[in-house]
């Protein structure tokens, strides 16, 4: 169950979070230590964020506050280090893409009445963050092949502890090829979806499906929506896209 909290509260007690942490930290360790390991808090904890400018206030909060107070005396270089932190778990090339945005667990719950796949189909993830859209097509197609594509290399090693079941590689989700896939899933952002109905078409099998949550696919028409229990809709896609809606 994904931990939802009303903003600012993620951000305020991440960095009282951060703050104790350094303070214990402090006495027992060498400064810079005590500096990265509550900027790896921060950067964690970033996930909570649903935008880019929230996500960067809960990753900055303690860095900045610290160079506030101006109580330790740290090389300028060290404020380098919550920035790679963010570029690790975020690269630049991936901040076209969605944030991490949690799959509910039984959102697909009903996809398969729907979307019917054989057994050991090859089910993809594309963007698969930390894994929770791959637990909910676990719980939907147990005997799929599923796997889980993610450019940021901390979230994919979070997402393959997660999801040892699946097959879960760093890899950019525009350049890996959908044509060997029965079923590709996505929950990205509205901007993606036209570049995802590009790729889908120009790629995937006749039959194969494409799967999104919540935004539906420009200039293709679906063969079937459902409605989540939390009031999203999972728009479902039959290649080669010309399915009429039922």
């Amino acid at each position: 169950m994904t931990l939802r909290l009303p903003w600012p509260l993620p951000a305020l007690l991440t960095w009282a979070a951060a703050w104790l942490l350094f303070i214990s930290l402090q006495p027992i360790v060498p400064v810079l230590w005590a500096l990265l390991l509550p900027c790896l808090l921060g950067t964690a904890a970033s996930l909570w964020g649903k935008t880019w400018w929230r996500r960067s206030l809960i990753a900055a909060g303690f860095p900045l506050s610290l160079a506030l107070a101006g109580g330790v005396a740290l090389p300028a270089w060290a404020w380098l280090v919550p920035l790679g932190l963010l570029l690790l778990v975020y690269p630049l090339n991936a901040w076209r893409d969605a944030p991490v945005f949690p799959t509910p667990r039984h959102a697909l719950k009903a996809l398969p009445a729907q979307a019917p796949l054989a057994p050991a189909a090859r089910v993809l993830d594309a963007g698969c963050g930390l894994g929770d859209g791959l637990l909910a097509l676990r719980a939907a197609y147990p005997q799929a092949a599923l796997e889980g594509i993610e450019w940021s290399w901390p979230l994919r090693v979070a997402c393959a502890l997660r999801c040892p079941w699946a097959r879960v590689r760093r890899a950019d989700m525009w350049k890996t090829d959908w044509s060997g896939y029965q079923m590709v899933y996505l929950f990205q952002r509205p901007e993606s979806m036209a570049r995802a109905a590009t790729k889908a078409q120009a790629e995937m099998a006749r039959g194969a499906w494409l799967v999104s949550l919540e935004f539906a696919v420009p200039g293709m028409l679906p063969h079937a929506q459902l409605r989540t229990p939390g009031g999203r809709i999972v728009w479902m896609y039959r290649m080669p896209g010309h399915s009429q809606q039922g």
